[in-house]
């Protein structure tokens, strides 16, 4: 937690202590710096006292360990190293970068096992396809056959959350009755890269489609710059004799889709020629914790979405990061948000550590979408 006036003025002269009165969302290192920054925070002061009453909602998750990995979390009685530690998970394949201690550089795909039990993870496909659209992760863990004290949902918030951003907007709106090809463009990945093997989950979830997704951020290695992955098995679980580690059939001759990525390097607005060379444009386009009022590079972004007339959905960690965004973007097309801001049922079920407000912050924890 940070001093809410750091940067704007004087030096903090300690830490945050003193919590405004009013909304109970910001701190702040003294009574001089409260008072110089009340010009400032009285313009958000009402509205983020409301964010503070719904903090509870944020917190609505089924799962066994959901107090461990939100309110001890957030008092920092727990932390993400000790909650994977105690799972055995820690540093582990694609867990390693759910905390800091974990690697900060991705390696080429590979390393994508669940190192769970075969019944606490997706490592096969569904018993039976999603016939209900699904609304929770009650719902979507009670479809896979999946225990409430299995972690996985830490991970799959990430394909999760483009599935409800779909449902949201609505397929019948992507005009995908045209091909059986679903076209994504997936802006800003970053921990994503060490977790791709998770986006095979897509193929679950969609069945009968063939899913594409670009993944275009400043966060992809050199390396990985134009590489294609053909995710058609599952993630593996632990288990050595467990029928995921033996070939099937291929997701195309079923039921299922064969979902393919292929990663490109820098922002999408100078890299969308590019991508569009050979292939159309997307159905959708998906910026996960866009950050969209924090970098300005979003604007050349935004007005090219805006040109390619495309509809985009945002995430971002809390209600005020998707406010400002609004309002960034609002001001940018000029025109309302075609889905405003909502809770999204499929956020990552663990609080972000070192908030720089009092409210709680999800990863993928509210949509929106222009």
């Amino acid at each position: 937690m940070e001093c809410a006036a750091r940067g704007f003025g004087t030096r903090c002269v300690g830490p945050p202590t003193r919590r405004c009165g009013q909304c109970g969302a910001v701190a702040y290192c003294s009574i001089s710096h409260q008072t110089w920054h009340w010009s400032y925070h009285k313009e958000e002061c009402e509205r983020l006292e409301e964010q503070m009453r719904r903090v509870d909602q944020l917190i609505d998750f089924p799962f066994t360990f959901t107090d461990e990995a939100t309110i001890q979390i957030s008092q920092n009685q727990e932390n993400r190293c000790s909650f994977l530690s105690k799972r055995e998970l820690h540093n582990l394949g694609m867990w390693m970068y759910e905390c800091k201690c974990g690697s900060s550089a991705y390696h080429s795909f590979g390393n994508e096992s669940w190192h769970l039990p075969s019944s606490s993870c997706p490592c096969r496909g569904p018993l039976s396809p999603v016939t209900n659209q699904l609304c929770s992760w009650m719902e979507y863990y009670e479809w896979r056959k999946i225990p409430l004290d299995s972690p996985v949902a830490l991970l799959l918030h990430w394909p999760l959350t483009i599935y409800h951003a779909i449902q949201t907007i609505g397929m019948e709106n992507l005009t995908l009755q045209i091909t059986n090809e679903l076209r994504i463009h997936y802006l800003g990945p970053q921990k994503e890269l060490g977790q791709l093997g998770v986006f095979t989950e897509l193929q679950a979830l969609f069945p009968g489609l063939r899913i594409s997704v670009k993944l275009v951020g400043p966060d992809v290695p050199q390396h990985m710059d134009g590489e294609n992955i053909s995710l058609c098995r599952y993630s593996p679980c632990m288990e050595k004799e467990c029928e995921c580690k033996y070939p099937t059939e291929t997701p195309n001759s079923g039921h299922e889709s064969a979902v393919s990525l292929q990663l490109y390097r820098g922002l999408y607005h100078h890299r969308y020629s590019d991508i569009t060379k050979d292939s159309p444009p997307p159905h959708i386009v998906i910026a996960p914790n866009a950050g969209v009022a924090a970098y300005p590079s979003w604007l050349p972004t935004i007005e090219l979405i805006k040109e390619i007339k495309v509809q985009a959905v945002f995430s971002d960690y809390c209600e005020e990061a998707c406010h400002l965004a609004a309002c960034c973007i609002k001001t940018i097309t000029r025109q309302p948000l075609s889905l405003p801001i909502v809770l999204n049922p499929f956020r990552q079920p663990m609080a972000v550590e070192e908030s720089s407000l009092f409210i709680p912050c999800y990863s993928n924890c509210f949509i929106f979408a222009m």
